[in-house]
């Protein structure tokens, strides 16, 4: 049983990041602030200000309520929808892969990490472990920037939505800003592209190298112990003590 417990602290500390990481990752699309539209303050967004995530468009109003009080409006965004932007369908897709990705990466990541702790016969589970763990949690973190990159360049860039009428909004908004969405998923993106890169480097420590490696290199140390035997046995051979000429030489 081998315990690699003392090489593992780094990946350890991987594995929070990595959990940190697919949390607010899978924060992130549940929250409406992606975009902040600032409309013209109207007789249905008195607010002035209206929201837009991957799933939701919403804004506060004062309309048909006690005075004094605001209900937030939502309308849901369909994936099939025509006027869907291909930032916003390719978040609601790309997002949720990212979930299960980055899920099944910790849950590799946790199985690697108890097979250091507690031990195992074959240590080539943990670095594959460790490997396979930091390539999950990387396709994880690609799989979210994608969308969330994408949405931050139609914001930087004022595209518009051609929201149907139901949704009450205007086509363009007077001008928008990025939300608190966007920025909390690429900070879960960063935190699982860190951790990623930190598990993809982990390194066996020189005294627990492969067993095929020590294999080559114990039949090396075979090799050239059967080379110097056999130059022994040929100097022995040409010793002047062993000769029997010299000796018969010698008693002469």
């Amino acid at each position: 049983m081998t315990y690699l417990a003392h090489t593992a602290h780094t990946q350890f500390a991987a594995l929070w990041l990595a959990l940190i990481g697919w949390t607010l990752t899978a924060v992130a699309p549940g929250l409406v602030q992606w975009r902040e539209w600032e409309v013209p303050d109207n007789e249905v967004v008195t607010s002035g200000v209206a929201w837009v995530g991957i799933w939701r468009a919403c804004f506060n109003s004062h309309t048909h309520v006690s005075e004094g009080l605001i209900s937030m409006y939502c309308r849901s965004i369909s994936l099939t929808e025509n006027f869907t932007p291909p930032e916003i369908a390719a978040g609601q897709v790309l997002m949720l892969l990212s979930l299960l990705v980055g899920l099944c990466g910790n849950a590799a990541g946790a199985y690697a990490m108890r097979n250091a702790y507690f031990g195992v016969k074959r240590v080539s589970l943990i670095f594959w472990g460790f490997i396979t763990t930091g390539v999950l949690v990387l396709l994880a973190a690609a799989l979210s920037l994608v969308p969330l990159i994408w949405n931050l360049k139609s914001v930087v860039t004022n595209q518009t939505i051609d929201f149907p009428s139901e949704f009450k909004l205007p086509k363009a908004p007077r001008s928008q800003h990025v939300g608190c969405g966007i920025g909390v998923g690429i900070v879960g993106s960063v935190l699982m592209l860190v951790s990623g890169m930190i598990f993809c480097s982990y390194r066996f420590p020189q005294r627990f190298k492969p067993r095929r490696d020590l294999g080559k290199r114990e039949q090396l140390q075979q090799n050239g112990s059967a080379a110097s035997g056999a130059r022994n046995e040929e100097e022995v051979s040409f010793d002047g003590k062993d000769n029997p000429a010299f000796q018969s030489h010698e008693h002469m």
